[in-house]
């Protein structure tokens, strides 16, 4: 049967965090100030994870496309990005994202060390961010584009649903309080990483199918090398977005 909550105020303030909320209905309630933030939202009739919503409708209007072209605008390398198909392409949109980032952490150094450890209405620090850059390079690229067995580094940040007892099964140290010039050491070492993969990239390798588990918990999966190289793109180019986003309040306080 499905659960019912009527006439309450005991969820006011709550946080939700790894729920399945799937194909619930919220009717005649109050939801003013209610913040969705990094969830799965297809087909939601109101931030989807990683900037994708497969439709939002509001007051009856379905403003999807309105959001996308809004968001390519901001970030034309969105554009690019989703249109690259080949091992060029994935080796000019690399080199945007390197610089991109380059522009970005000379803007986060700008401010205090602190701040750069601080969070904005709770999403990642501009140092997280960073972290969870490397715990998504180690795994797309060392794990399944290279099969390493073990290409974890421990100061990577998986995000905030992934266990913390398979984060420790692989040497990744969740509460780990690195300083902002290891964080960058090992940030640019991944960079490397990635950018000696797409240097390297033939059509053979782009289309070599991979079979394995890109980390405890997740299962395995069979995925082209290009499928694996796009994540890491993927991931610089919309944790950009929110780190951007997030250093121009801190930047206005």
């Amino acid at each position: 049967m499905t659960a019912r909550f009527e006439h309450t105020d005991a969820f006011r303030g709550a946080v939700f965090q790894s729920v399945d909320l799937s194909e619930a209905v919220f009717r005649d309630c109050d939801l003013s100030r209610v913040r969705i933030t990094g969830s799965a939202i297809p087909a939601l009739r109101v931030s989807g994870h990683a900037g994708e919503i497969d439709r939002l409708m509001v007051n009856d209007v379905d403003v999807t496309d309105f959001v996308r072209d809004e968001l390519d605008r901001r970030s034309p390398e969105r554009v690019a990005l989703r249109a690259a198909r080949t091992p060029d392409d994935f080796r000019s949109m690399w080199e945007v994202q390197e610089r991109l980032w380059e522009d970005a952490i000379a803007r986060a150094e700008r401010l205090p060390e602190a701040t750069r450890n601080e969070r904005v209405d709770d999403e990642w620090s501009f140092a997280e961010t960073l972290r969870h850059l490397i715990f998504a390079t180690d795994i797309w690229v060392g794990r399944m584009a290279r099969g390493e067995a073990r290409p974890f580094h421990r100061i990577g940040l998986p995000t905030g649903d992934y266990p913390t007892d398979a984060a420790r099964e692989i040497g990744v140290d969740r509460d780990a309080q690195p300083s902002w010039d290891e964080i960058l050491e090992v940030r640019a070492g991944r960079a490397t990483m990635m950018r000696d993969a797409v240097a390297e990239l033939t059509q053979a390798e782009f289309e070599r199918v991979v079979t394995a588990e890109p980390a405890p918990t997740w299962g395995v999966k069979t995925l082209p090398v290009g499928r694996c190289l796009r994540v890491v793109l993927n991931e610089h180019c919309e944790h950009r977005r929110f780190a951007l986003r997030d250093l121009a309040v801190l930047e206005s306080r």
